[in-house]
């Protein structure tokens, strides 16, 4: 048996370790309990739609390039319709208007890559 500290998120943890399977036989008792690890609290989820100089900010929801934009700067757009879809790892995923109004700008163009929370358009 073999001791060792492992240091997790920065909170160090001493652990056990037994080598089976080299011509020793494994312990028939039931392994000692251990404290389980902390588990850090998930990141709040970013607000959906923050208000941008009288409009309505539309933002990448995930990480890949921008295969389309169907909605240009002055259309008319509603609540739920697609403005710009997205390609990430071959799929492609609509950005869809999460209000009524007219596309005030458009800041990315075709085959753009974008991150996760890049500002893709602006609705007012």
């Amino acid at each position: 048996m073999e001791k060792y500290i492992i240091k997790v998120n920065g909170k160090e943890y001493e652990v056990e370790v037994e080598k089976v399977g080299s011509g020793q036989q494994a312990s028939s008792a039931a392994p000692a309990a251990a404290a389980p690890a902390p588990v850090a609290p998930a990141p709040a989820p970013k607000a959906p739609a923050a208000s941008v100089q009288d409009g309505v900010r539309l933002e990448a929801g995930a990480a890949g390039k921008v295969f389309r934009i169907v909605k240009k700067a002055g259309e008319s757009v509603s609540k739920g319709d697609t403005v710009i879809i997205l390609e990430a790892m071959k799929m492609e995923i609509p950005m869809v208007s999460t209000a009524d109004g007219t596309v005030k700008e458009i800041t990315v163009s075709e085959g753009q890559p974008v991150e996760a929370g890049d500002l893709l358009a602006v609705i007012g």
